[in-house]
């Protein structure tokens, strides 16, 4: 008996193709799969696409490393991601570069940008970023500012510049609302911890 249930399962499936042939041919088309599976996932792709055409037209691409430059205190450094605003993780990363503050905007988008970094005493030694900004007072309306960031290079322009108490909180800004706004933070006076120091600067493409 079980010798004969494997070929009558085999006739039954062969007899059940031919029968429903017409009905069932799609599976087995290769090109109807294919087509839709390109429809289901063709908004998607549109819109993917359409996104990174508008950064692309937006923002120059780069093959420059997330880094910052500011020309006028001759500043070149490494833009490190912040991973935690805890104290400890911070010092650490300080050490690398500038810090992008975790619960800051990305670059580009609207809102503020934080970028931190140490500032040291003049003629302090060039060793573990800890004198990356400490010339950010040199800086006036107008000046330049470009931060790399994902291969995209955004230019920032100076607007005002603040001293605030340590443990103060930011004051926002008017420049702020809808707009693209860099702010840079550092200790001040450089090399001491009584004040921070806030360089405010607006996107400019």
């Amino acid at each position: 008996m079980k010798k004969l249930i494997k070929p009558f399962i085999i006739i039954f499936i062969i007899s059940f193709l031919i029968i429903n042939w017409s009905d069932i041919s799609w599976v087995f088309n290769h090109k109807f799969l294919t087509g839709a599976l390109s429809g289901f996932f063709q908004e998607d792709i549109k819109q993917t696409s359409n996104s990174a055409s508008h950064i692309k037209d937006e923002f120059k691409y780069t093959n420059k490393e997330n880094s910052i430059e500011i020309p006028k205190i001759h500043i070149k450094a490494p833009l490190i991601l912040g991973k935690s605003s805890d104290q400890e993780s911070m010092e650490k990363e300080l050490k690398k570069g500038a810090v992008l503050f975790p619960d800051s905007v990305m670059p580009g988008q609207k809102g503020q940008t934080a970028i931190l970094g140490h500032s040291a005493p003049v003629n302090w030694p060039k060793i573990n970023y800890d004198w990356v900004f400490s010339n950010i007072n040199d800086l006036e309306k107008g000046d330049k500012i470009s931060v790399y960031f994902n291969h995209r290079e955004y230019n920032y322009r100076v607007e005002e510049k603040i001293i605030i108490d340590k443990g103060e909180e930011i004051p926002q800004s008017k420049l702020t609302n809808n707009n693209n706004m860099l702010i840079l933070v550092s200790c001040w006076p450089p090399g001491k911890d009584y004040k921070r120091i806030v360089v405010r600067a607006r996107l400019t493409k």
